[in-house]
């Protein structure tokens, strides 16, 4: 999917799975747990070869990470990546952003700014309403969070259910 598309895109058809997370934001979130996790500077070898990431695709996705000031590299023998700011500091959210864009948008505008007319005013309120509950997940998770296996108390009672367990 094109980062103009983003990749919260809610398909009706029968060849899609519905809302998706794209490579670029699972990549990017498992560049960044990596080094949390670490501590320390990666390099980019390092980071792909613990997450069975293909390094030059990594490459590109830590350079928009950096440009997104989520990363920070330092070249030389001694060089690596390693997190701008601290791990509890930076959301899920942060990372869709930054490797994929906003949240969500329909047919490449942001939901605030589609005019259906008076007969799809109601649609417009549901793609606000979809941003909304992403974010109350999306935003009040961090990479620390995801790290350590910390996850907030929501998270664990939006998952207790069976039924979210399984797709239709």
């Amino acid at each position: 999917m094109s980062r103009d598309t983003t990749m919260w895109t809610t398909c009706f058809r029968k060849d899609h799975d519905g809302v998706r997370i794209s490579t670029r934001t699972d990549y990017g979130v498992r560049a960044l747990i990596e080094l949390a996790r670490a501590n320390r500077l990666l390099s980019a070898e390092q980071i792909a070869t613990a997450q069975h990431i293909s390094q030059p695709f990594l490459l590109t996705l830590l350079a928009e990470l950096r440009r997104a000031g989520l990363v920070t590299s330092q070249r030389g023998k001694n060089g690596g990546w390693s997190l701008a700011r601290p791990a509890q500091a930076i959301t899920i959210a942060d990372v869709i952003r930054a490797v994929d864009g906003p949240l969500i948008n329909v047919h490449g505008s942001r939901p605030e700014d589609i005019d259906y007319g008076s007969a799809g005013h109601g649609l417009q309120l549901v793609w606000i309403a979809l941003r909304s509950s992403l974010r109350e997940v999306l935003e009040h998770v961090t990479i620390t969070d995801v790290a350590d296996g910390t996850l907030p108390p929501s998270i664990h009672s939006r998952t207790q259910d069976d039924e979210v367990w399984h797709s239709r």
